[in-house]
């Protein structure tokens, strides 16, 4: 089948033919790469970076739509204590140093680049258990609004969430 329309130029140069361009992030995808953004820009965050012996330091960086974005510091032995974010989902996205996070699901250290995507009620405690500071990225929405702390047991990992199999014995006889 033959058409008799042609197209003169670059047809993505017709502003009605381009998809709306979106202002801000509206999908979990989207928050994760708003974070990867942030993050090469480090001449954007890095200035800002503050460290306090005494508590963990933190910026709120941005705000934008139903969501906002915090840059925190961790000095070696600090730690988020147990807790969830409420209604909140977030991108937590390492951007220096080495973060550890307990989860029930088991624990992960987290280096610089590691993303780790959450849902609102999701439990976990992070903490920088290495012997240099670390920094990190946080972007929540909805913004956050609550972060209940949990106690040290809600945690603990059961033999249904473990990343690593249990050891398995044999006797040899």
């Amino acid at each position: 089948m033959n058409s008799d329309v042609e197209i003169a130029g670059d047809p993505l140069a017709v502003p009605h033919l381009l998809p709306p361009v979106p202002a801000h992030p509206s999908t979990v995808a989207g928050f994760a790469g708003l974070a990867r953004a942030i993050a090469a820009d480090r001449a954007g965050w890095a200035p800002l970076v503050r460290y306090d012996a005494t508590t963990r330091w933190y910026h709120r960086l941005r705000t934008g739509p139903g969501y906002e974005v915090w840059l925190l510091s961790w000095v070696p032995g600090q730690g988020s204590g147990p807790h969830d974010h409420g209604p909140s989902s977030g991108v937590l996205t390492v951007l220096d140093g080495e973060l550890t996070e307990r989860s029930p699901s088991g624990v992960r250290a987290l280096g610089a680049g590691a993303q780790r995507v959450f849902a609102p009620g999701y439990a976990h405690e992070v903490v920088n258990d290495a012997l240099e500071p670390a920094v990190s990225l946080h972007v929540y929405f909805p913004g956050l609004t609550e972060m209940p702390m949990r106690p040290p047991h809600a945690l603990a990992c059961t033999p249904a969430h473990r990343d690593v199999p249990p050891l398995r014995t044999s006797s040899l006889g």
